[in-house]
């Protein structure tokens, strides 16, 4: 069940990168947006799980499509906790920039985090590091306890974070600790990602929206990797909002099995626009694309990649007429 399911999501992932890269450097990431979710939203019915989205564009009075809460798939079959991002990195598409993907990822039902769409503070390493270190330790710590365990000088290190303002501080302390800083314009999931991959990156810190740290978790744990996390509720009303997702602790240290649960789980990505990790949708001749996905299994620890070839109907529609 587990592979066929894997198959079926990635062709959701691809159709989602396919409506959604014809918009890459348009200026427009609410087009973008809007073509990844509505091709997830059609090919959602087709599948045979009883899912629930609880990762998804925001809660049912802020989201038209795939809000938190909503049933998705045919309703016959596994019952499945969906975590869905149509399109990361809105904006990375519609500036023609890299590292924008279409994610889901899946776990029974129970074990996937409701989490409310607010900030998430982030610490995401790779295998070598995960079980060693805590996002309850200021960070000049951490990091010398990830140079001892890697066995690697501090000014050999590198450690990613978003380019935002509010980490200044951050970016400030990290300097004076003598790491490699490598600063991302967008990516908060591909970013958390990289930590765990095998690349020059050691260390994911700072905060990001928490779906999407939901959504590294996922992938992270396929990888062996880590991901802690601690939400950043912005006043009463965030804590409510929390509490009605069952968080009633909202600012507690969340591990992994906080966010994934202890099972299996599934990560699916395709690439909108090339980066590090996967390659955007090329647009070919002959009314043909290519995609480039990932399919993670936490289960196997296994790790696939797919190149497709999509012909579209309208090209289909004349071979078939040639055939005739």
């Amino acid at each position: 069940m587990e592979r066929h399911l894997a198959l079926e999501l990635v062709r959701i992932t691809e159709a989602a990168a396919l409506e959604s890269g014809r918009w890459t450097g348009r200026g427009d990431k609410h087009s973008a947006d809007e073509a990844a979710t509505t091709a997830i939203r059609s090919k959602f019915d087709s599948i045979a799980i009883d899912g629930t989205v609880v990762i998804g564009e925001g809660e049912m009075d802020e989201a038209p499509m795939l809000y938190i809460g909503e049933k998705v798939g045919s309703g016959r079959g596994p019952r499945v906790d969906i975590a869905v991002d149509p399109l990361e990195g809105t904006e990375t598409v519609a500036n023609g920039l890299s590292n924008a993907i279409s994610v889901i990822a899946a776990a029974p039902q129970g074990k996937l985090l409701h989490a409310p769409d607010i900030y998430m503070q982030k610490l995401a390493v790779g295998p070598l590091l995960a079980g060693q270190l805590s996002l309850d330790e200021p960070i000049e710590i951490t990091l010398v306890k990830a140079s001892r365990i890697l066995g690697k000088p501090l000014s050999d290190m590198t450690v990613s974070i978003l380019d935002r303002e509010r980490h200044s501080e951050m970016i400030s302390s990290l300097r004076r600790a003598g790491v490699r800083i490598k600063l991302l314009s967008h990516g908060d999931v591909m970013g958390a990602i990289e930590a765990a991959m095998d690349n020059e990156v050691d260390m994911y810190v700072g905060s990001g929206g928490a779906p999407e740290g939901v959504l590294a978790a996922a992938a992270l744990k396929c990888l062996g990797g880590e991901m802690q996390g601690r939400l950043l509720p912005d006043g009463p009303e965030d804590i409510e909002r929390c509490k009605r997702m069952g968080l009633l602790q909202p600012e507690q240290l969340l591990q992994m099995e906080d966010m994934v649960g202890s099972g299996s789980v599934l990560f699916v990505a395709t690439g909108v626009t090339s980066g590090d990790f996967l390659s955007g949708v090329r647009y070919l001749a002959g009314e043909r694309a290519e995609t480039h996905s990932v399919v993670m299994h936490s289960s196997s620890r296994t790790i696939s990649y797919l190149k497709t070839l999509h012909y579209f109907p309208e090209q289909m529609d004349i071979v078939r007429a040639a055939v005739i």
